[in-house]
């Protein structure tokens, strides 16, 4: 389909991939407040609140159903494929693998099918920010490649595998896709409750006992996320990919401004990173004693300790991206939080 066409590129459908979830259910609503004939695909039973409202063309079934994935991705002009399991603190990391690594590989060999691969502009993969190698002391961008993955933690293993899969299929079977590495995301509409969702509606309700200290975190507004994302379909460089994040923000920071913004006082104490870390080391040794999920432990400490400072100068130049204060979206996410409580009562 010929870019210059104007009038089809609006009108040629396009297809989200877990359109249920928190970054996947924004991008479908820009898409269809922009005009788009817009497709979704969403697992049997999931909860669709975040799009139920919107006027798309539903197909059900899950990363693993190629017939169902073949007849939706059939005719679509830009696939963008929202989904992974996020879920760090598994106590056995299989489900990451399989749904992150072995499921981003049935997708991927259905999109390069003739029939589907015909009509296909751009395959937009969210991988994360966690796959470029982040060292303390010095700024990282899309150059920075983790040098051995292995002695990283499952989840972050099963994101680098997904991503250097992604790139495989562009190399040697013409996939067009792009990678986009995002960061942590803030705003309204978790209606899935993401854990650092979690942490904005702790600080909005007032329930938060501490904040932990010495935690920062690249962090970028939702809405903006998406926005990258659909920018990428129509500007984005086929196997280059591109980091996603606004700024470098403090645990401490962002519980702050979600409280101020519900009108509640932010917690008075702070939790020391050494008491963290006593913390998340009894957490580790429940888990291996018990085969119980502990969401704080080691592992899931060290990843919130391996943040450094992003360059994002290639998204903002290649993708003409210009996002907001992610401030902006932690004040959102608490309204939105509140609100919701409140329509509860």
């Amino acid at each position: 389909m010929d870019d210059a066409d104007g009038c089809s590129a609006v009108t040629a459908p396009v297809l989200v991939i877990g359109a249920n979830g928190y970054l996947g259910s924004h991008v479908t609503r820009q898409l269809v407040a922009a005009g788009h004939d817009v497709r979704v695909m969403v697992r049997d039973g999931a909860n669709t609140i975040g799009i139920d409202d919107l006027a798309v063309t539903r197909y059900v079934g899950d990363i693993w159903d190629s017939a169902v994935l073949r007849t939706a991705m059939t005719g679509a002009r830009d696939v963008y494929y929202c989904v992974v399991d996020t879920r760090g603190w598994l106590n056995d990391p299989t489900p990451l693998f399989r749904t992150n690594v072995e499921g981003t590989r049935n997708v991927l060999e259905v999109a390069v099918q003739p029939d589907v691969a015909a009509g296909l502009r751009r395959f937009v993969y969210t991988s994360s920010y966690v796959t470029v190698d982040r060292r303390r002391g010095r700024t990282a961008t899309e150059a920075d490649v983790i040098p051995d993955p292995t002695v990283l933690t499952p989840y972050v293993q099963s994101r680098v595998q997904a991503e250097n899969l992604v790139m495989n299929y562009v190399r040697e079977r013409g996939l067009p896709a792009v990678a986009m590495c995002v960061s942590t995301t803030y705003g309204a509409g978790d209606w899935g409750r993401t854990p650092h969702g979690a942490i904005i509606a702790g600080a909005a309700f007032g329930k938060l006992p501490f904040v932990m200290g010495g935690i920062e975190l690249e962090a970028v507004g939702i809405d903006d996320a998406a926005q990258a994302l659909i920018a990428a379909a129509d500007h984005g460089r086929v196997g280059e990919r591109y980091l996603v994040s606004e700024k470098m923000i403090s645990n401490a920071e962002v519980v702050r401004i979600a409280a101020e913004a519900a009108g509640v006082p932010a917690p008075s104490r702070t939790l020391p990173l050494p008491a963290a870390y006593a913390m998340a080391a009894l957490g580790s040794v429940k888990a291996r004693l018990t085969g119980t999920d502990e969401r704080l432990s080691l592992g899931s400490l060290r990843l919130m300790r391996a943040e450094a400072p992003l360059d994002c100068t290639k998204a903002r130049r290649e993708l003409d991206w210009l996002p907001r204060p992610v401030e902006e979206s932690i004040r959102e996410a608490a309204e939105f939080w509140v609100g919701l409580r409140a329509a509860k009562r």
